[in-house]
């Protein structure tokens, strides 16, 4: 939009220049070439008044634009806090519930054990992130679209579980193609998120649920934006425990934020301060295949084509160095935000 107001506003000025020299001219030229002189003066007007109406017109559908892009950002607010608003009020009942038995206990002068006291606790320890996601992470639809590639890696079927599964969109895709599925959240206003969508999920620890299936049992295991949440020494472990909870012919599928891209770095992982380690995808890669998995595939995704450097024009030697140069700028600061380790066990 910004080069087609900048082409808008240079044909202006030059119909606005060509004005300038056609009034010198007259006032050069004598009698005799006065009429034919201001027929072209006549002319160059109605050009100069139509260049700037049409910039004026691009004006217009540009300050309109961003008057719409405004809007968007407000209702995606609005829409978030709206979702917020409906987890706490569930929370609430909840919480109400829990405090009248805490209420009973001491009005009979019975100690309330710890767990009934943590109970009360969790919601609200765990009500902020989901907030958190709601906000910085998108919309369930938009996370949906994001997750939707990923469904063509478990064609096999079930079950298929989902470690750190948020609010259950791979879930409900996995459901609408008729695979079995499962997840596991540690946060336990996700899990009620799944639950009350209809989904098979659980509060839990993904390791140690992972582990309580019996080995070869799971037909695929799916994982998105939860690795970089853990340590390298779990995240091993849960890659391990993996390979042998998956059947025959099963996949892995863990995507992440893509380390690689400094953008990605800044703008995704940096947000979210419970994030403890980049894992890189070679590394990933290599941690996959040293616990048994094979034709283990590094797949990126969200691409960043609008914030990239543009090239030069020319075909000049110097130009295709800068051009190269710039090629590298934008594989390190706009390489995909994210990507997915992919593998499989035979």
């Amino acid at each position: 939009m910004r080069r087609t107001l900048e082409k808008l506003a240079q044909e202006r000025q030059e119909k606005e220049r060509e004005l300038a020299r056609r009034l010198d001219e007259i006032k050069r030229k004598g009698k005799k070439d006065l009429i034919a002189s201001i027929d072209g003066l006549v002319r160059q007007t109605i050009a100069v008044g139509e260049a700037k109406d049409k910039e004026w017109d691009a004006l217009g559908s540009h300050h309109v634009g961003l008057i719409f892009k405004s809007l968007e950002w407000r209702v995606d607010k609005l829409s978030a806090a709206y979702e917020d608003v409906q987890l706490l009020m569930k929370k609430f009942i909840l919480l109400r519930e829990k405090l009248d038995r805490l209420l009973s206990a001491l009005e009979e002068k019975r100690a309330p054990a710890r767990e009934e006291v943590r109970e009360l606790l969790a919601p609200l320890e765990d009500w902020p992130y989901a907030g958190f996601e709601n906000r910085f992470r998108g919309g369930p639809e938009e996370v949906t679209q994001q997750l939707r590639k990923y469904l063509s890696f478990f064609t096999r079927g079930g079950p298929v579980l989902d470690l750190g599964c948020g609010r259950g969109e791979f879930l409900e895709l996995l459901r609408e193609s008729g695979i079995e599925a499962a997840g596991v959240d540690l946060n336990g206003q996700m899990a009620d998120i799944c639950l009350d969508k209809g989904l098979l999920c659980e509060k839990g620890d993904l390791l140690e649920s992972l582990s309580s299936r019996p080995d070869g049992s799971l037909g695929g295991i799916f994982s998105s934006q939860v690795i970089e949440h853990l340590a390298p020494a779990y995240l091993k472990r849960l890659i391990e425990t993996s390979f042998h909870k998956l059947g025959s012919g099963a996949t892995i599928v863990l995507e992440t934020v893509n380390p690689l891209s400094v953008f990605a770095l800044v703008q995704v992982y940096f947000l979210d301060p419970s994030h403890r380690n980049p894992v890189h995808p070679q590394a990933l890669k290599f941690m996959l295949e040293t616990a048994g998995f094979e034709d283990v595939e590094i797949v990126y995704s969200s691409p960043l084509e609008r914030e990239k450097l543009q090239p030069l024009p020319g075909a000049d030697e110097r130009a295709a160095i800068l051009n190269r140069d710039i090629d590298n700028l934008n594989e390190l600061l706009f390489a995909p935000v994210n990507y997915a380790a992919i593998a499989g066990k035979k």
